[in-house]
């Protein structure tokens, strides 16, 4: 069969970006770790000696770790002051957690998902699951890092308004049970955004349950917020004004039941804040650079979670509207609607 030479070319061109954008992670997470971004924001233009200076590392891996963040674009190389430095996007994205746009917690995703990727082979050998709590720490920390960013700047001020009433019964002093929780984040956020609520953080992972413990008593919000170690399915607690799950209705075994036990919990007039990766409907309308990350995420983490649980129904990381509402309308839930968007989300209001 003859090969077409340009289309060749220009397929082993897009292996080249995928093999750099892989190893570059590595580097990426490097300089996260060892604080050499924040530093080099710090200092300004400089040598390979100088933030090697700055940083307590050492000269020779500072020189080829920042030639590899110039080619890879997120550094910035001054080749008559031979000099390097970041540029005000590169800071804003790599030094500070506080921005939606923070991109080190991703690539500490991606390296962590990747590093479990044999036992997520031999899944697909057995068709067994490996479940969450199998992965390394890093996945979990990881995944807190990536999500908390898009929380932190559309939860409070975006999504909880959007839906009917709920910043109201919040404000007053309401109920919140956040199912899936993991490291915490959201709890948290909720927390400290209406302190006459009480909130409450469900997850089966007794790890991430423990860290997100520590965390609230570090941030001194015990007074407002529990933890406890529950299956979204069993959690304890009835007459909740809000229930809310972060990225994690797709992860569940059996969603249908998770959701007729929210139905259940909830207070008569309660709401479901539901947020979950942005997908369309159709296969064809997630072939996209969006839709690549979450199907890649997906593989390695949600359907095999999903897998490991009871019923196992894997609707996966880019499961579109449509399947989140039949989710709902089998559980018994009568409202439903998408509230907000973003490129990385959608969300849903859904009421008894």
């Amino acid at each position: 069969m003859a090969i077409d030479e340009q289309e060749l070319h220009a397929y082993l061109g897009r292996f080249v970006v995928d093999l750099g954008a892989t190893v570059q992670a590595a580097t990426v997470l490097i300089g996260d770790r060892l604080g050499l971004y924040r530093a080099l924001a710090e200092l300004g233009p400089s040598t390979p000696a100088e933030l090697a200076a700055r940083t307590g590392t050492a000269e020779r891996y500072v020189a080829e770790w920042l030639r590899a963040q110039v080619a890879g674009g997120y550094v910035s190389w001054d080749g008559e002051a031979e000099r390097f430095h970041l540029d005000e996007i590169q800071a804003f994205t790599l030094v500070s957690e506080d921005n939606p746009f923070f991109l080190p917690g991703a690539f500490q995703l991606a390296a962590a998902a990747a590093r479990d990727e044999p036992a997520v082979a031999e899944a697909f050998r057995t068709g067994e699951g490996v479940g969450w709590h199998e992965h390394n720490t890093d996945v979990f920390v990881g995944c807190e890092r990536f999500f908390r960013p898009g929380y932190s700047a559309n939860l409070v001020s975006s999504w909880l308004p959007a839906c009917d009433g709920v910043v109201e019964k919040l404000t007053a002093g309401g109920r919140v049970a956040d199912i899936g929780c993991g490291l915490g984040a959201s709890t948290r956020m909720m927390a400290a955004a209406f302190p006459a609520s009480r909130v409450t953080g469900f997850d089966y992972h007794d790890e991430s349950i423990a860290r997100a413990s520590k965390q609230t008593a570090e941030e001194g919000l015990q007074a407002q917020v529990d933890f406890e170690v529950a299956a979204a399915a069993d959690y304890p607690g009835t007459g909740y004004d809000l229930v809310t799950s972060f990225d994690s209705l797709h992860d569940m075994g059996d969603p249908v039941g998770a959701a007729r036990h929210v139905l259940q919990s909830l207070a008569p007039e309660g709401t479901w804040l539901v947020v979950e990766p942005a997908a369309g409907d159709r296969f064809e309308d997630n072939l996209n650079p969006v839709g690549r990350a979450y199907y890649s995420f997906s593989t390695l983490l949600c359907v095999p979670n999903s897998l490991s649980q009871e019923v196992g129904l894997a609707l996966g990381a880019q499961a579109g509207e449509a399947a989140i509402r039949g989710v709902m309308e089998a559980a018994g839930f009568t409202r439903f609607r998408r509230v907000a968007e973003t490129p990385f989300n959608l969300v849903f209001e859904v009421r008894p």
